[in-house]
């Protein structure tokens, strides 16, 4: 019965969080919630008041107009809020990628911002989550999804299309039912799901799924070359960045610079004027990067608190060398926008891109804990075309009223 009532409240949250669909043009409230996603209630900061957050859909070609309604009351966790849409290269819209202070200010409570962008090249599966502070952590995150009328690929899947998330919610009440006998041998919690249509029949193996994924097993589905020359350091730039880490201070350094959140965005200082590395901020985490140059970015591993993943805006990226692999790929490597620092000191993470999109682009640990600590940089690329960059007038209200706030309503 307990097995039972588990199920029958798993469906309804998870039925009640992903029926919803929205998109492209929507307007999405950030609001507070006490809901108990792992069994202790609390309160949450959440888009549109479920966790996840309802799934965004749209089709290649089309323009997003997101409004975000800040509808934040809970004085004990920040009220203001931002949205980045992970995935997304916003080109010619950096001011729409979100991350706070970085490319604008936050949206202040009681306020209201539109992301209007496109990203029309781009198809595939994203998601969305704030980018102030750790606030992500405490629920704000949600799936972004671009479908390909022309997808191929489509023969390979039954249902993938814009109506899939209209029957996610009754598909997932697709498989609890199904919930086989459980069991905590050897401190495994194990149990049987199975698809709608699926044979009722018993599994005859005793596990599935033990070859662990190795990263440089992954390649293109189409081969796309390697930007540069085909060797280590055959780049027009490139940047090694050390991780470390003050246990004075308990902050995180690259490069000997913690990344501190300056007041006023890294886009706002490049429209103001600011254009070298020496005159943005914050100081030491700013990389300045030349336009339609071949860019290579080594990280060691082996860092305190790694293996970290490292995040990069604005981009898609080769990993030329991967965590756990001594040797370079400069044929087909996997094209990732998030990869693994590794955890060894033998470890050099590397990649490359190409500075084909202006903008402030953040690179940092998708680790939350990690990023508040300083664990960031921010690579602008092309700073005189970024200020040619056209902002809303709304994105220019954002720092004066997030400024003119009170501590307890920050």
């Amino acid at each position: 019965m307990q097995l039972a009532a588990s199920v029958l409240a798993l469906s309804i949250f998870f039925e009640a969080a992903l029926a919803a669909c929205i998109g492209p043009i929507a307007d999405i409230p950030i609001v507070n919630k006490r809901i108990a996603p792992d069994g202790f209630s609390r309160s949450t900061v959440l888009a549109d008041g479920t966790f996840p957050g309802p799934l965004i859909k749209g089709y290649k070609g089309d323009r997003f107009l997101l409004n975000i309604h800040d509808r934040l009351t809970d004085d004990t966790m920040l009220r203001s809020t931002s949205i980045h849409w992970h995935g997304i290269f916003q080109k010619r819209t950096s001011w729409a990628d979100g991350p706070s202070f970085v490319t604008q200010c936050p949206i202040a409570a009681n306020h209201s911002f539109l992301y209007d962008f496109e990203a029309p090249k781009q198809t595939g599966t994203y998601w969305y989550h704030s980018h102030l502070s750790t606030q992500y952590c405490d629920g704000l995150r949600g799936p972004l999804v671009i479908y390909d009328l022309f997808d191929p690929q489509r023969h390979l899947y039954d249902i993938d299309d814009g109506d899939t998330c209209n029957v996610i919610g009754i598909i997932l009440s697709q498989t609890l039912s199904n919930v086989g006998n459980t069991g905590l041998d050897g401190g495994i919690n194990s149990a049987i799901l199975r698809y709608v249509g699926a044979p009722q029949t018993e599994p005859t193996t005793n596990s599935t799924g033990t070859t662990a994924l190795v990263e440089t097993a992954l390649h293109p589905l189409v081969r796309s070359p390697v930007p540069g020359k085909p060797y280590p350091g055959g780049a027009d730039v490139t940047l090694n960045l050390n991780i470390m880490a003050d246990f004075t201070t308990l902050r995180y350094l690259i490069n000997n610079a913690s990344f501190i959140p300056p007041t006023a965005p890294v886009l706002l200082q490049v429209l103001s004027g600011a254009q070298s590395a020496q005159d943005l901020l914050p100081s030491g985490s700013v990389y300045t990067l030349p336009p339609n140059k071949v860019i290579e970015v080594s990280i060691p591993g082996g860092s305190p608190g790694s293996p970290h993943p490292f995040h990069l805006h604005g981009h898609n990226f080769y990993v030329i060398r991967s965590a756990g692999n001594s040797t370079y790929n400069f044929v087909d490597p996997v094209i990732r926008d998030t990869v693994s620092t590794g955890p060894d000191i033998t470890d050099n993470t590397t990649f490359r891109f190409v500075t084909d999109n202006a903008g402030p682009w953040f690179l940092h640990c998708h680790i939350d804990w990690h990023l508040e600590i300083g664990l960031a940089v921010v690579l602008a690329e092309d700073t005189a075309t970024m200020r040619k960059e056209k902002v809303p007038t709304a994105w220019k209200d954002l720092c004066p009223t997030y400024d003119s706030l009170r501590a307890d309503q920050l």
